[in-house]
């Protein structure tokens, strides 16, 4: 997923096909679609409508999260209209529902209001439970006006908003500001309950890979120091980001990492292998050789890391 996220638009077309192979485990839809979320491409949007019946788990809720990226653009009207069946759709589990509406919550009231009042009377307590609060007459803040003001200092308290909105207006900051939302995000991560904390994460993840598709390495200390405090794997977009920006101090960091998850970690595994990936990615992009001075302090620290992680000769 993180190579595929970093190779945008050259993979869309055949993760589109693999969002919608019903032959595939739901596992498999689920990835493709999460990849096809950042893309913005038309070819996405299609898989994702063609996804949001499918039965599979967390297929339909992954493709709505696709679709989300288009109520604004030019076949609004159509996802708008799909979202919103989606959502007084009694047939259907209460999280499609649910996140269906979710993805509606920056329409105006007007447009809204409609389908607030064909939900406040739905027999699912968690559909009544969700619209309650819009009975109040307020306005929704936008996406940018959200960014902006985490960037102030005054992120949201839930960190969904907060990730939804940097997916569809990250573009509209500055590389500054994007690199002092990492800040903020990461310092609410730490301040927040052990309950939430990984959804910060996430949101701080996904700040990282948006700095990454633009080529900067404004952020590249928190990820080296998260990468060096990691216990455990972590959100895709970091290693997104370490193969698209990482360079040589990167891989001072990526090597502890991978030295600290055993092969027999079962979610350890993936962990590894992209984390060796990135490593390989970084060494090759700017060249680095066995005489580096980041690679003889890694030979002295963790020699059986290097040993796994050096780019293997051709044809061995």
């Amino acid at each position: 997923m993180a190579r595929l996220i970093v190779a945008g638009p050259r993979a869309v077309t055949r993760l589109a096909s693999a969002a919608n192979d019903r032959t595939a485990t739901p596992l498999a839809r689920l990835a493709a679609l999460r990849a096809l979320e950042a893309s913005g491409s038309p070819l996405a949007l299609d898989a994702a409508l063609r996804a949001l019946d499918d039965p599979g788990f967390g297929v339909a809720e992954a493709a709505i999260g696709v679709m989300r990226q288009f109520v604004d653009g030019e076949r609004g009207v159509s996802v708008v209209d799909r979202l919103a069946s989606a959502a007084i759709d009694r047939g259907r589990p209460d999280s499609v529902r649910v996140a269906a509406f979710k993805a509606l919550g920056d329409l105006q009231p007007a447009t809204l209001d409609p389908l607030v009042g064909a939900l406040t009377n739905d027999p699912s307590p968690a559909i009544r439970a969700l619209v309650a609060p819009r009975q109040e007459p307020a306005r929704p803040t936008g996406p940018l006006a959200i960014l902006q003001r985490a960037v102030a200092g005054a992120p949201p308290h839930d960190p969904a908003i907060l990730r939804v909105a940097l997916g569809r207006m990250a573009g509209r900051l500055s590389l500054p500001d994007l690199a002092a939302l990492i800040d903020v995000v990461r310092t609410r991560e730490r301040t927040s309950s052990p309950a939430l904390q990984p959804a910060w994460m996430a949101v701080r993840a996904s700040a990282h890979a948006a700095l990454a598709r633009r080529g900067s390495r404004l952020a590249l200390y928190d990820l080296r120091e998260t990468l060096e405090a990691a216990s455990g794997p972590l959100p895709v977009e970091f290693i997104a980001t370490l193969v698209a920006v990482g360079d040589a101090t990167c891989l001072e960091a990526i090597a502890p990492a991978y030295a600290r998850v055993t092969t027999a970690e079962g979610e350890g595994s993936w962990w590894r292998r992209h984390l060796a990936d990135a490593f390989r990615v970084i060494v090759a992009r700017e060249r680095i050789t066995r005489r580096h001075a980041a690679i003889r302090k890694i030979e002295k620290r963790w020699t059986a890391s290097l040993q796994d992680l050096w780019p293997a000769k051709k044809g061995q």
